[in-house]
């Protein structure tokens, strides 16, 4: 299988995170958007995962907000694929984002178990320009890893949005649709690249 090719189903604490509904988009429990929330500067609306699947869906629409887009999560799931086994590919993001910004975007992937430092500075690299350029990158991660505060957010397949940066982008601040409590949190971005290791994202 294509080390990009993974799933978007959440650990037990992510699904009550999430309201662990698998009814279906209607229900949306937590899906209103919030301007900023948990970055009073930013210039994307947060939005959370309806369902345990939705993931790549609401990770996608947070990217596309920054740049004034308002797209459901279920016309982005729609174009992803996305089912109750979640979103497929990081190429498929890609795919998807580009019908709406006109091919801005591109994958990258890491395909190491560890991401070696040249992936990581080209990380760096790749989330300093396109959040320059007001495109939030979309991550596809597997596993767990710290933020800056030492907690751990731990996820067996899933899709955010890094939509800030500091520190010249050694660390990077990450949307996460399954965390309505604490939608945003920093992270170093070595410990990102090594949550991303083995998948790929989207900038």
């Amino acid at each position: 299988m294509n080390p990009i090719v993974r799933r978007c189903l959440l650990s037990v604490a992510g699904l009550a995170a999430a309201g662990s509904t698998v009814a279906g988009p209607a229900v949306a429990a937590h899906a209103a958007p919030v301007k900023g929330k948990g970055d009073p500067s930013a210039d994307y609306e947060y939005q959370a995962q309806p369902n345990f699947f939705y993931c790549g869906p609401a990770s996608a629409r947070i990217a596309l907000s920054a740049e004034g887009k308002d797209v459901s999560q279920d016309e982005l799931a729609a174009k992803l694929g996305t089912t109750e086994s979640g979103t497929d590919s990081a190429i498929d993001v890609t795919r998807v984002l580009n019908e709406y910004t006109g091919g801005k975007y591109r994958t990258t992937e890491i395909r190491d178990d560890v991401a070696t430092r040249e992936q990581v500075e080209r990380l760096r690299a790749d989330v300093r320009a396109a959040v320059d350029a007001d495109r939030p990158v979309v991550a596809n991660i597997l596993g767990g890893a710290r933020d800056v505060d030492g907690v751990e957010h731990y996820y067996p397949g899933h899709y955010l949005t890094v939509v800030r940066y500091q520190d010249d982008g050694n660390t990077v601040l990450i949307a996460d649709p399954a965390r309505p409590d604490e939608p945003t949190y920093w992270m170093s971005v070595t410990e990102l690249a090594n949550w991303i290791a083995g998948r790929g994202y989207s900038s």
